[in-house]
């Protein structure tokens, strides 16, 4: 998997693309996120619309991406899953946990109310 990652509006918005299977850059991924929240960042949107595919270990990712902002009582938004991704998000009820949205710009509007 690779990422990329923005700050707009104060929310950090990481784009994933490729097959998140809690690889290597797991460490990085939450070294940055670790960075944003110790400078005030408290929400945050993922963009998954590029993923491939995801396995317990990619969900793991997720949960501790949320676990993190929502312990500074932020939150997280999914941008735009994949049918395959979103069907996996649903057997694993991770859909009633997490807010998915469509596109980045309403991922931000719905943020910029928490």
């Amino acid at each position: 998997m690779t990422f990329t990652h923005e700050l707009e509006k104060q929310v950090l918005v990481l784009q994933f693309s490729g097959d998140l299977i809690g690889e290597n850059n797991g460490p990085q991924l939450m070294d940055l996120v670790n960075d944003h929240i110790n400078e005030g960042v408290k929400r945050c949107a993922v963009d998954i619309s590029q993923l491939r595919y995801i396995n317990s270990s990619g969900l793991g990712v997720l949960i501790t991406l949320l676990t993190k902002f929502r312990n500074v009582e932020g939150e997280v938004v999914l941008i735009n899953p994949s049918e395959q991704v979103k069907k996996l998000l649903i057997i694993t009820k991770l859909n009633a946990i997490f807010q998915i949205v469509n596109t980045k710009e309403e991922a931000i509007s719905k943020l910029e109310k928490v």
